[in-house]
C-alpha cells in the first residue's frame, strides 16, 4: 500500500503523523512511503532521516496524496479536501462530534475516515489510544509551563537565606492528562491536591502523593462507559465551583482538564474565583479549545487578571512536539497494524476497534454517536 503523510495545516502545529523510525517499520513491511517535504522539520525530524529509511520525499501535499491509499494526518479535520479521491482512507484526529463542516467536505469527497479520538478505550486498543498519549503529555507540559511562569518554587528550599515554601498545585480533573500533571507537579517537589467528580480516581490520586479533595456533591453515574466524565448539571457545576473555591484561593498553580467528549468544557473556576485568587498564582486551561474551565479563559492566549495569569494556549503540545509525534505515530501504527494485518486493508465492521473509530466509509457517515450529534 501507498502512505501518505502530507505536511499538517493546522495554525501552530508543530507534530507530524509519522516518525523516520515508523517509516522503517512500514516499508519493511513492504509499504510505500511517502512525506511532504519540511513535514517533519517543526518536530525535529529532517527530510534526510525520513529518506534513509527507505521514505520517497514529495514536493508538495498533492504529490503525496495522489495515488495513495492511506492519508495520515495529526488533523484529519484541517485536510485540504479537494486533495483527496474517492476511496482513499483517512486517519487522524477528526474532532468528529464537534466539527461536522469538516466531516460534510470529507463526505463530498467519498473517502473513508477514522477519527483517532473514537477509538474505544479498552485493553486490546491502549496502544492505539492517541488520546490518552497526547494527555499523557499535555499534563506534563502544563507543570513545565506553570512552573516557568510562577515566581514560587515547587520543592521546599532550606538555605542560609531562608527556607522557601513548595508550591501549592490543584488539580481538577484526574483523567490521563490531569494524573500526569500530578506526577510531575509531585516529581518537582510541591505539595498538591487534586479533584474529580468521579470517586473511583480517589485512590489512583493518592497512589501519586497527592490530597484528593472530596466535595459532598451527588456523584452518582458520574463516570460514562468509555471511563470519561459526565455531563454535569448546572446546579451541580454551581455547588463544585462554592466548594472548590477556598482550595482555589489557598493555591499558586490551578492546573484545569476537565473535558466532556462532544461538549463544551464545563465553567469550574469563575471570574469571581479568579480574583479570590492571589497576585502571582498560575491557571494553565488544558480545555481552553473547548471553552476553557474557567470563564476567563481565552483560547490561544496568555494574560493576567487581577494579577492571576491565565493561560488558555491550546498548543502547549507544540512545546514537546518531538516526544508527541514519536507516540502519535506509534498509535497510527499500532491501527494500521489492526487495520491491515497482512499488508492490505480489512475494515471489518464487526470488530469493535475498527468500528468505534470508523466515522464515515466512502463518503457514508456510519459511526452511531457522530450521526447522532449531526442529527442524521
Amino acid at each position: 500500500m501507498i502512505i501518505a503523510v502530507p505536511r499538517d495545516s493546522h495554525p501552530g502545529e508543530k507534530r507530524v503523523a509519522m516518525t523516520p523510525a515508523v517509516a522503517a517499520q512500514l516499508v519493511r513491511d513492504g509499504h510505500e512511503v511517502r512525506i511532504e517535504r519540511g513535514a517533519g522539520n517543526a518536530a525535529g525530524y529532517t527530510d534526510a532521516e525520513y529518506e534513509s529509511k527507505g521514505a520517497k520525499l514529495s514536493d508538495n501535499a498533492q504529490a503525496a496524496i495522489d495515488g495513495a491509499h492511506i492519508i495520515l494526518q495529526v488533523h484529519a479535520d484541517k485536510l485540504d479536501a479537494q486533495l483527496l479521491s474517492a476511496g482513499q482512507l483517512v486517519i487522524g484526529f477528526a474532532d468528529p462530534l464537534v466539527n461536522h463542516d469538516a466531516l460534510r467536505r470529507l463526505s463530498d469527497r467519498r473517502v473513508t475516515l477514522f477519527a483517532m479520538e473514537l477509538i474505544p478505550r479498552i485493553t486490546r486498543a491502549q496502544a492505539m489510544d492517541a488520546l490518552s498519549s497526547q494527555a499523557n503529555l499535555a499534563g506534563y507540559k502544563a507543570v513545565i509551563r506553570a512552573a516557568e511562569i510562577s515566581g514560587h518554587v515547587f520543592p521546599m528550599m532550606m538555605t542560609a537565606a531562608g527556607t522557601l515554601q513548595p508550591a501549592k498545585v490543584f488539580v481538577i480533573g484526574a483523567g490521563v492528562a490531569g494524573l500526569q500533571a500530578i506526577a510531575t507537579a509531585k516529581r518537582l517537589g510541591a505539595v498538591v491536591s487534586a479533584y474529580d467528580v468521579r470517586p473511583v480516581v480517589k485512590e489512583q490520586v493518592q497512589s501519586l502523593g497527592a490530597k484528593f479533595v472530596e466535595l459532598p456533591i451527588e456523584t452518582t453515574n458520574a463516570e460514562d462507559q468509555g471511563g470519561y466524565a459526565r455531563e454535569q448539571t448546572p446546579e451541580q457545576i454551581a455547588k463544585q465551583q462554592e466548594l472548590m473555591a477556598r482550595t482555589i484561593a489557598e493555591s499558586d498553580i490551578v492546573i484545569t482538564t476537565a473535558l466532556i467528549p462532544g461538549k463544551p468544557a464545563p465553567k469550574l473556576i469563575t471570574a469571581a474565583m479568579v480574583e479570590g485568587m492571589q497576585a502571582g498564582s498560575v491557571i494553565i486551561d488544558l480545555a481552553a479549545e473547548r471553552g476553557g474551565n474557567c470563564e476567563l479563559t481565552r483560547q490561544g492566549e496568555t494574560y493576567q487578571h487581577n494579577g492571576v495569569t491565565i493561560v488558555g494556549d491550546d498548543q502547549l503540545i507544540a512545546g514537546v512536539a518531538n516526544a508527541a509525534s514519536q507516540m502519535y505515530a506509534n498509535n497510527l501504527a499500532k491501527l494500521l497494524k489492526h487495520l491491515a494485518p497482512k499488508g492490505e486493508l480489512n475494515i471489518d465492521t464487526n470488530d469493535q476497534i475498527t468500528a468505534g473509530a470508523l466515522v464515515m466509509r466512502d463518503g457514508e457517515i456510519v459511526n452511531p454517536q457522530v450521526r447522532e450529534s449531526m442529527k442524521l
